[in-house]
């Protein structure tokens, strides 16, 4: 694609890979539920998973994999692991011990649509069926890439990445947090599935150093884009149009960078983060306008 993408050239191609991811899921769901699973349980998951979604990590592996000659059909199956242990942490933050939400993606979230209990085993089994897909031998024919998909998603997701971050969240609710704790703590929480996300297509496609770390500094700074645009979205978003309920963050005390500089100054801020994504590209040329378009279409949603 050519460096300069119209939003809706960048829009299309960004709804067809969330179909392909879809129609991905609800084919390894088919499969993983036929052995014999509980149906309740397999309706939640399906309640879960398939419920829409712009499927922005999906995306971003299939593109960073692009970049070094991976086909789609090659990078989906690590794009749906991704899929499957980010819906699981949402499924767990929607509960009424976490941030206690009744909507997601415009749909009752699954605690409300089936109960507690089901929605914590459905998180549980979405992150067991995230690892269980990265490590089978039809994701990559390369064991030793397959594990380093398995070891880098592991760290992205536990103590030091996510689960850590939404430790720090909720211990957070109602401090007063500086600005660099509000950054490490969002991070970890959003940010590391974001930098897995665009390290997976540079495992996939056997990357040499300079080009996987390019890659991460890219995730990075898109992950804050993203955290510090869901803010905004929180503060003055519509809950219509977020498909989740707004100004949640200022009601419970969280701490974000917004309450801590304002309006203003965040959407400044935002647009130097996505200027920090886009260079840290430089390395892959005009190969890489999908993913610039990526941080400008992540920081100028309102959904």
């Amino acid at each position: 694609m050519p460096e300069t993408l119209h939003t809706s050239t960048f829009q299309s191609e960004l709804d067809r890979i969330a179909g392909e991811t879809g129609r991905y899921l609800e084919d390894l769901l088919d499969r993983h539920l036929a052995g014999g699973a509980p149906a309740r349980l397999g309706d939640a998951m399906r309640h879960a998973l398939l419920g829409g979604g712009k499927r922005v990590r999906p995306f971003l592996v299939v593109q960073s994999a692009r970049l070094f000659g991976v086909t789609e059909e090659k990078a989906l199956p690590a794009a749906a692991s991704l899929e499957c242990l980010h819906t699981y942490s949402l499924v767990h933050d929607d509960l009424p011990a976490m941030d206690d939400d009744d909507m997601r993606r415009g749909r009752p979230t699954v605690h409300v649509a089936f109960d507690e209990a089901t929605a914590i085993l459905v998180g549980d089994a979405l992150l067991t069926l995230a690892f269980e897909t990265l490590s089978d031998p039809s994701t990559d024919s390369d064991p030793g890439t397959r594990s380093a998909l398995t070891f880098a998603l592991a760290k992205a997701a536990g103590t030091n990445g996510m689960v850590g971050g939404q430790a720090l969240d909720l211990a957070a609710e109602g401090e007063a947090l500086p600005i660099d704790e509000v950054l490490r703590l969002q991070a970890m929480k959003t940010g590391a599935l974001f930098r897995f996300a665009c390290e997976a297509g540079a495992i996939l496609g056997r990357a040499d150093g300079a080009h996987r770390t390019a890659l991460i500094r890219y995730g990075t700074a898109l992950g804050q884009a993203f955290q510090l645009a869901d803010d905004l979205l929180d503060q003055e978003g519509d809950a219509a149009a977020a498909g989740k309920a707004v100004a949640k963050d200022a009601e419970r005390g969280k701490a974000t960078l917004v309450a801590l500089l304002g309006v203003e100054t965040a959407k400044t801020r935002l647009d130097e983060i996505v200027g920090e994504a886009e260079n840290a590209l430089e390395l892959f040329g005009e190969e890489a306008g999908t993913l610039r378009a990526a941080a400008r279409f992540v920081a100028r949603r309102n959904a």
